[in-house]
């Protein structure tokens, strides 16, 4: 089933919501969350993504989210998808500053959150390939030598710069 997902204009208002599919194909402007994973001893948790992901596939991350649903209140996306890909629940989540994202894949308006967990990590098979815990220069210094998202990156790499 295409889920449905909510569709922005240029000053971040839901317009519509389109298949997800077609906001792929068209490059529609949308919503994302991105969780950065850390434990109490400072690591951040880095996955691959699986090579059946619709974006980016097989790239390295260091965060958890996805596309925010149509009729989809952005905290509980970033809830929802913190938990379905890693298993990561109850967690006190710390918000980042927002930002925007686009290339010639993705075009979207970032929803930005830390969290500290050290309980287990459940990957989702169907978007987690792989995973475990960097220090954050472990992790700064495989940016130039993995695939990593590019979108992770551009909204995400200054805060994990900050923690070196």
């Amino acid at each position: 089933m295409d889920e449905m997902v909510a569709i922005l204009d240029e000053d971040n208002e839901v317009t519509g919501a389109a298949p997800r599919s077609v906001m792929r194909r068209d490059n529609l402007r949308h919503s994302a969350t991105g969780v950065v994973v850390l434990n109490s001893a400072g690591q951040i948790y880095v996955h691959r993504r699986t090579p059946t992901k619709d974006v980016y596939p097989s790239r390295y991350d260091f965060a958890a989210g996805g596309v925010v649903a149509a009729g989809e209140d952005p905290f509980h996306a970033v809830v929802r998808e913190l938990e379905e890909e890693l298993g990561i629940a109850g967690v006190e989540l710390t918000r980042l500053p927002e930002d925007d994202y686009a290339d010639e894949n993705t075009r979207y308006h970032a929803y930005l959150y830390t969290c500290v967990w050290d309980g287990p990590v459940r990957h989702q098979p169907e978007e987690v390939a792989w995973g475990a815990w960097m220090s954050p220069a472990e992790l700064v210094a495989k940016f130039d030598e993995w695939s990593f998202m590019p979108d992770t990156l551009a909204v995400l790499g200054p805060y994990v710069r900050s923690l070196v």
